[in-house]
């Protein structure tokens, strides 16, 4: 079975809005099946460079869902609460 993934790669410029942030990503991801694999923070780098410290790991169900889950009116809604939060790089990738 294949899935897609949603990758964030995380600087954190305002710690107590990230926290409201992450508590409220969670309910968008339910009408899409989505899970929160993990949320970490950088031990080391090592090959290459990577300016953001903490990645987020979102699976889907499928591309699709990825898509309809950032297009939602819920988690549109939170961009804002993110743009003030943190610097964030979101990919999506399929296997």
């Amino acid at each position: 079975m294949s899935y897609a993934y949603l990758i964030g790669q995380v600087t954190i410029k305002r710690p107590e809005m990230w926290a409201e942030y992450t508590k409220q990503v969670p309910g968008t991801l339910v009408p899409w099946g989505a899970e929160l694999v993990f949320r970490g923070k950088q031990v080391a780098v090592l090959a290459g460079e990577n300016s953001h410290p903490d990645v987020v790991v979102i699976r889907f169900p499928n591309v699709a869902a990825v898509n309809q889950w950032f297009s939602s009116a819920a988690y549109q809604s939170l961009i804002p609460l993110r743009e003030q939060a943190a610097d964030v790089v979101l990919l999506s990738y399929e296997t």
